[in-house]
């Protein structure tokens, strides 16, 4: 029987703007005094939490770009895995005004440590929160019970 398989960098093409657009997202977490406890931070424009999430990036994996915008959103080091925790839907408003279908693939960031110096410090907020609690925070359901269901055990 084979392992796992290891995901494959993507190739970025251009969508239209009825495509629905596809992001990568971090569930970061970490245990505190035994407890899971899961990192959200504050979205730039309406100040909700959210967990941090971004567009595909050219010749990465999903992994690594849920990675890498948890790093420039929440100031996030550590451990990508290339498990899929799930996906929820939602609209983002781009610059121009237009509502754009979106769908987040969610994978799961074991957080060593924060750094108090990303690129987005003096936008955004973050905090810890229990798995329940986060839930309750997020706006979209599909995240909320993926947040919910989260367990770490067996990552690695």
């Amino acid at each position: 029987m084979q392992g796992p398989l290891k995901q494959l960098p993507i190739i970025v093409k251009a969508a239209r703007k009825s495509d629905v657009r596809s992001q990568f997202a971090a569930l970061c977490y970490r245990r505190e005094r035994g407890k899971l406890r899961v990192l959200l931070v504050t979205s730039r424009g309406s100040k909700r939490w959210i967990v941090p999430k971004g567009w595909p990036m050219d010749r990465m994996t999903p992994a690594a770009c849920a990675a890498r915008e948890a790093w420039e959103e929440a100031g996030v080091v550590g451990q990508p895995y290339d498990r899929c925790l799930g996906l929820y839907s939602y609209t983002k408003l781009d610059s121009s005004g237009v509502m754009l279908p979106c769908v987040a693939m969610v994978y799961p960031i074991h957080v060593k440590s924060l750094s108090d110096h990303f690129p987005e410090h003096d936008q955004r907020k973050r905090k810890w929160f229990s798995p329940k609690k986060a839930a309750r925070k997020v706006d979209e359901p599909e995240l909320a019970r993926i947040i919910r269901d989260f367990d770490a055990r067996g990552l690695g």
